[in-house]
């Protein structure tokens, strides 16, 4: 159930309330979410709430960079051993990896510049979303949240951030790929051999390909986190704004110059 029903009268609209998260149009930099799609493909469309392609971008990712061994190759070429950064890579897999790479780059680029558009054209038209959504399984609404708490709940664990901001989706696919990458990484493993004194056992311990999946995810977790919290609190006063307009605000009142005329 929710507190507005969409009469889909709207060309455009900024926000829409669901029982799964809280999904919102609002300006972004273009180089900043391509720049995140260079980093890890999939992590400038997951910006953008373009789940299912984020999702396929970001899987394969995984794949074929294990398939190829671009990790693997880029930990070579960071210790200068450029000859076995080249013997290691799999030109197969790699030459597949090339052009979705850079399209991942360009089409959330182009995305992002679209939707900025679309943006500016939806909030000119203002038009009424939701503001709470209750369901059998869970109940969302819009309110402020700390966006300092987003930040700390990502760095204990990516995807608790999102939790906290309820964006279901994006919180439980980071949350079971960040598992992943612990279980195959070994890097709880190795911080244990580590704290005990271990540390030779502990460096042999970890797994270096999926080890280097985590900068990216720790990042993004912690970036989309403290972004979504800071826009949702925007939201929150948007809707709180056109609500007491519409609900109090004499219809003949106007600020000109910021005067106001009776």
């Amino acid at each position: 159930m929710n507190n507005y029903k969409n009469d889909n009268t709207a060309r455009r609209y900024i926000a829409h309330v669901s029982i799964f998260g809280t999904t919102q149009i609002h300006l972004r930099n273009p180089y900043i979410v391509a720049w995140w799609s260079a980093a890890f493909p999939g992590f400038g469309h997951l910006l953008l709430s373009k789940y299912l392609r984020g999702f396929v971008l970001f899987i394969w990712e995984v794949v074929i960079n294990l398939k190829s061994h671009v990790n693997l190759a880029m930990i070579y070429s960071f210790q200068g051993n450029i000859d076995m950064a080249k013997e290691v890579l799999n030109t197969r897999w790699l030459l597949i990896y090339i052009p979705v790479y850079i399209f991942a780059i360009w089409d959330s680029y182009r995305t992002t510049v679209d939707l900025n558009k679309i943006y500016v054209l939806a909030e000119r038209e203002n038009h009424r979303f939701n503001s709470f959504s209750i369901g059998a399984m869970e109940i969302n609404y819009l309110d402020k949240r700390n966006p300092i708490l987003s930040v700390a709940w990502s760095f204990l664990m990516p995807g608790l951030g999102q939790l906290y901001i309820h964006r279901i989706i994006g919180a439980f696919f980071v949350i079971i790929w960040a598992v992943i990458f612990f279980y195959y990484s070994h890097l709880l493993e190795g911080i244990s051999l580590l704290f005990s004194g271990e540390i030779k056992q502990a460096t042999s311990a970890l797994n270096k390909e999926w080890l280097l999946f985590f900068p990216s995810l720790y990042g993004f977790a912690t970036f989309d986190s403290y972004m979504n919290t800071v826009e949702n609190n925007k939201l929150v006063e948007r809707e709180q704004k056109n609500f007491f307009e519409k609900t109090y605000q004499h219809p003949s009142f106007c600020i000109v110059k910021g005067k106001k005329v009776e």
